[in-house]
């Protein structure tokens, strides 16, 4: 079926319009750059929010789909399937290597909500219902997804509104608050769950305090420690666990009970997963989970041929070297806009200054957050960010990004601030 609509004439005709989106549609990807229906170039540190950890369209994650599509694109999972059990194996002896099962399904909330009934589950398992022992803790500023079970997880209100009566017995503390903490963990916590690195709060680490707290409690309490990482996950640090970066040199030296992921994970194709300690055993057996395309072969073959590919090019050790380099170039800058650079790897938030923006008639007139307005004067440019709250932007290029691209992101990123 053929239209001489426009794209942006048949989405708004057709399409859903629960996202807010920008007036431009892209025709292809290459690596670090995406080209638009006109035909104008973009760099993108975008990358789908975090998404395309090899860029756009590469060659063995290419090749991997096409591969697998000829021998087995769709399999169920009341039968075995090999791809799902190598990229597993993946997963427990290179990211977490420690023993432990995974779980595989389509996305990052699924992998999060996996987390919720793991925790609530083994909580029943082990002290019956009676006990009551089913709350999950969550912080701040936080994002766990947009099913109910994760906007009832995600410490911002802004998510919640309009979906009421929400999922019940999660306890929402200040991220990084230590004391407060303290006081509402009891027995009747079945876990805690934060995100090491947040994404959609503004690019805040945890600090090794909070993490040796929650660890603590979780001895005291016999609760699940629980780790989303679907934004700083799978290489964004610089390692393939996140949390493991932001601890480093601390003295604090914490594992997790469960862990998600999502989003780099998969490269660009759907999948999200959730690791599981021997702790956690037995917890969502036979009938307690599952997912139609969780794990396909398709999917399998896709995320092992990225995830590989990172392991063996050296982009871990890419993302260090380029953060490196993005620090010590926007040190030098002296721009009244820009108040700071904050994050880990290349998962980066340029935070803004609200006052200085605050006295910019344009941005004024607007309407819009600072972020927001500095990400369309990006665009503009032929530049992708994307906003993390209202004051600050973020960068996700992808993880094997090169020199010249990040000097192009640099000068760019630069020319536009200071137009301001």
């Amino acid at each position: 079926m053929s239209s001489e609509a426009s794209t942006e004439e048949l989405m708004n005709q057709f399409v859903l319009g629960n996202y807010g989106r920008f007036q431009v549609a892209f025709s292809h990807g290459e690596g670090s750059y995406l080209w638009d229906e006109s035909g104008k170039k973009y760099l993108d540190f975008a990358t789908g929010i975090a998404v395309c950890s090899l860029g756009h369209c590469p060659e063995v994650m290419a090749k991997a789909l096409s591969d697998q599509s000829a021998k087995l694109i769709h399999c169920s999972n009341l039968y075995q399937i090999r791809e799902q059990a190598e990229l597993a194996r993946f997963v427990v002896e290179k990211i977490m290597e420690r023993p432990g099962k995974v779980f595989f399904c389509n996305s990052g909330a699924e992998a999060n909500d996996g987390l919720i009934k793991l925790a609530r589950k083994r909580a029943f398992d082990k002290y019956g219902k009676e006990a009551g022992k089913h709350e999950v803790i969550t912080v701040t500023q936080s994002f766990h997804g947009r099913t109910l079970g994760g906007i009832a997880a995600t410490a911002q209100d802004k998510v919640k509104v309009g979906f009421d009566p929400l999922l019940p017995g999660f306890l929402h503390v200040p991220f990084n608050d230590c004391d407060t903490l303290r006081e509402v963990v009891n027995e009747k916590a079945a876990a805690i769950l934060f995100e090491p690195l947040q994404g959609e709060g503004g690019i805040n680490p945890v600090t090794p305090e909070f993490v040796e707290i929650a660890a603590e409690l979780r001895e005291k309490f016999d609760l699940l420690l629980m780790f989303d990482e679907v934004q700083c996950g799978a290489g964004r640090t610089g390692d393939w666990c996140g949390w493991r970066t932001i601890l480093e040199g601390s003295g604090v030296d914490v594992e997790p009970d469960a862990v998600s992921w999502a989003k780099g994970f998969g490269g660009g194709f759907p999948i999200g997963a959730l690791w599981a300690s021997d702790e956690c055993e037995g917890a969502l057996g036979p009938g307690t989970h599952g997912s139609t395309f969780g794990g396909t072969p398709l999917a399998s073959a896709a995320s092992l041929a990225v995830l590989e590919e990172l392991d063996e090019s050296g982009a871990l050790g890419n993302v260090k070297r380029q953060e490196t380099r993005i620090r010590e170039a926007v040190a030098k800058w002296d721009l009244p806009v820009l108040d700071s650079l904050r994050g880990v790897g290349l998962m980066l938030g340029f935070v803004l200054n609200s006052d200085v923006f605050s006295e910019i008639p344009a941005l004024v007139d607007s309407g819009q957050t600072p972020s927001l307005y500095v990400v369309n004067k990006a665009m503009d440019e032929g530049f992708l960010t994307v906003p993390a709250g209202d004051d600050v932007v973020r960068w996700l290029p992808p993880l094997n990004v090169s020199d010249a691209e990040v000097d192009e992101a640099l000068a760019t990123f630069s020319e536009v601030l200071s137009s301001l």
